[in-house]
């Protein structure tokens, strides 16, 4: 098999990792070398000073000694197969940075043989990127639950970011689906990753040469919609993840249906949840910069999300007792609540009524987004004038709203010849 064959197989198959996130390190040319990573190096999407910049993500192979039934790669699956030798794998990435196709490495794999094995071959390939090709650009590589601690260690010497995938929001749902993988094996080498990373940042401290590892940190994914999992349930167990673990993110992807068993939704007509997972990713942004807790933004009345309503709005409309908010006197926090005020927003308002009070004209040149706002603040104690409305009334427009954001629905082509039905 050809180098471009075995590049059509694994990174087709590494299309369901997540990766765009933010490099988080920055590291300069040297002299003799190739590339540098910036902190603003993101995947397939703009960076902060509006660069589009991408990373090469592909596996190392999609043999895999597991039989996950989510997965599009496990052992069962009769699909093509390939692997990269670690010297092919370095050759294509320089190859693809030297067309500035590419300004890093996304490494993921499957298992093969064993965890061990399969982390010595993605340690041989980063080695030799890193040592014989000299390549200094971004390097973000998946740690393989189960493998030897040490193994996990030099890999994070060698990449920047290192990440696990937690696979399933509940130990049930991994038990079920995938047996032969463990909660605990999942889990330690998070663990190992956050204790390496504080170690290596003292260390720094003290001594400016010290090797760095995983400087970008780590981050991990779940599965949504291939098990029964509450909104309320992901959230939380992402609150924890971020608490006890330090990840800088969590990456929530929609179950995809690469398989026809009975335990997972089913495959023919079924949709990924793809709106569902936005959601969640709005609710980890409230989580993560508005300073929400997953206990106030989901309830045991309402464990899940209302589709037709950003996370932010959802909750609004079910508290308003906390509301209206007095733009001119109301804390930083508070402002935080208001949906249609982000974090820039808050920040302008406070900065700007430090010179005089702010109106709802004033408001709109702040950059506030009065179409959501204008339901849930006062300006000098008094509602936006002729603003009338019931809370069925403010549900419908807030949601009307929603709704031109999001796409619409899928047209079906029609044909003469359809069978009647009923």
């Amino acid at each position: 098999m050809d180098m471009m064959d075995k590049l059509t197989i694994l990174a087709d198959a590494a299309k369901y990792d997540a990766a765009c996130t933010s490099s988080g390190v920055a590291r300069g040319g040297a002299r003799g070398g190739i590339g540098s990573a910036s902190n603003s190096g993101c995947c397939h999407t703009f960076s902060a000073d509006g660069r589009c910049v991408s990373l090469l993500k592909v596996l190392m192979t999609n043999h895999c000694c597991y039989d996950c039934a989510y997965c599009v790669n496990r052992r069962s699956n009769d699909l093509p197969r390939a692997a990269f030798t670690p010297r092919e794998l370095c050759e294509l990435t320089i190859q693809f940075y030297r067309r500035n196709y590419i300004e890093g490495l996304f490494l993921s794999s499957a298992v093969l043989r064993s965890p061990d094995y399969t982390t010595e071959r993605m340690i041989a390939a980063l080695r030799l990127l890193r040592t014989e090709y000299r390549f200094n650009g971004y390097i973000h590589a998946k740690a393989i639950p189960g493998a030897d601690p040490g193994l996990t260690y030099q890999l994070g010497l060698l990449a920047d970011r290192l990440s696990v995938n937690i696979e399933l929001p509940s130990e049930a749902s991994l038990k079920l689906l995938a047996p032969e993988k463990k909660k605990e094996a999942i889990l330690a080498p998070m663990a190992q990753i956050r204790d390496g990373s504080e170690q290596s940042k003292a260390e720094l401290k003290l001594y400016r040469h010290a090797p760095k590892f995983a400087p970008a940190g780590q981050s991990t994914q779940m599965i949504v919609g291939a098990t029964p999992e509450t909104d309320r349930h992901i959230l939380r167990l992402s609150a924890g993840l971020y608490k006890n673990y330090g990840l800088k993110r969590v990456f929530f992807s929609a179950y995809m249906p690469v398989s026809s068993s009975k335990l997972l939704p089913a495959a023919e007509g079924f949709k990924p949840p793809l709106l569902r997972e936005h959601r969640l990713y709005q609710a980890d942004w409230l989580m993560r910069f508005y300073r929400f807790q997953p206990e106030e933004l989901l309830d045991d009345d309402h464990p899940n999300f209302d589709a037709s309503l950003d996370p932010k709005t959802d909750w609004a409309l079910r508290h308003m007792e906390f509301f209206p908010v007095e733009i001119n006197t109301a804390p930083y926090e508070r402002l935080l609540r208001v949906p249609g005020i982000g974090v820039r927003g808050a920040k302008r308002i406070v900065t700007a009524r430090r010179v005089g009070p702010i109106t709802f004209e004033g408001l709109k040149r702040l950059g506030v987004v009065m179409k959501r706002c204008q339901y849930f603040v006062t300006c000098s104690g008094r509602m936006l004038p002729g603003l009338r409305c019931s809370p069925e009334s403010v549900y419908r427009r807030l949601a009307g709203l929603e709704r031109e954001a999001l796409p619409g629905p899928e047209f079906e082509q029609l044909t003469l010849f359809e069978e009647k039905t009923g």
